[in-house]
């Protein structure tokens, strides 16, 4: 437990600098990093997997380009459920996408 609230205090950190770099990406207050980070999380373990299996033939056919795709609809949908976060166009919700990927994946590498 200790563990998961590690990373997540280190993806909502990502998530509250990152506007700094992208100027397509907005969120309001630290609170609302946190929230967006909890959010992110719960939708990239339950709705990614179901999203991923719909989309394989489609994923099959583009050599898994799809996925990225599946990656920004996560965030836009991050992006709709949580008020102080907006999100437009496509390549910097990709980027942030994968900002937050390789943070958590970072923090999971020093935490095992």
């Amino acid at each position: 437990m200790i563990n998961y609230l590690i990373r997540l205090a280190c993806c909502a950190a990502a998530v509250y600098f990152m506007p700094q770099f992208l100027n397509e990406i907005r969120v309001d207050t630290i609170t609302t990093a946190l929230i967006v980070a909890l959010v992110m999380s719960f939708l990239n373990t339950f709705l990614k997997p179901i999203l991923k299996l719909l989309s394989l033939p489609i994923t099959i056919l583009t050599l898994g380009l799809f996925s990225l795709v599946i990656n920004v609809v996560i965030v836009y949908l991050c992006d709709y459920l949580v008020d102080g976060f907006k999100v437009s166009g496509f390549i910097q919700p990709l980027i942030f996408g994968f900002v937050l990927s390789i943070v958590n994946s970072l923090v999971g590498t020093f935490q095992d």
